[in-house]
């Protein structure tokens, strides 16, 4: 049996707004609260629970003293890539080209691809990167 992501838990201070921030951006849809969660259906194998979880130094992000933050790694199409970017430039969020220039405004290349980075409203990084086409 290949392993595979099933979900994960996210913390948030409001899982409600915290899910419906993330489904907005890429895309998605909020399930329905279920328990302790507010779901969000990734793709057909991978859903992120958002938790009212704090994070346990009580500040949105990275946490200076111990180098803890949580970090999201997407690949996309073109379209949803253009599509998600557009949806961040909307809101005004800032983004850039790097984990630690995320607010330079700038798209990178690396591998052959696009990518952006942006911070939801817990601090979390999110990363949005197109997959290099192969071959044809």
């Amino acid at each position: 049996m290949t392993i595979r992501l099933d979900h994960t838990i996210v913390p948030a201070k409001d899982k409600v707004a915290s899910a419906r921030f993330f489904a907005e951006i890429f895309g998605l849809t909020v399930k329905p609260v279920a328990g302790h969660f507010a779901p969000v259906q990734i793709n057909e194998s991978l859903t992120f629970d958002f938790a009212d979880l704090p994070e346990p130094w009580g500040e949105r992000g990275l946490d200076a003293k111990t180098g803890q933050a949580h970090h999201y790694g997407f690949h996309v199409s073109e379209a949803e890539f253009e599509a998600i970017l557009g949806r961040v430039k909307a809101r005004g969020i800032g983004y850039g080209s790097g984990p630690f220039s995320h607010a330079d405004g700038q798209i990178n290349t690396h591998r052959g691809g696009r990518g952006f980075y942006f911070e939801d409203p817990n601090g979390h990084l999110l990363e949005v990167m197109t997959v290099p086409q192969t071959g044809s």
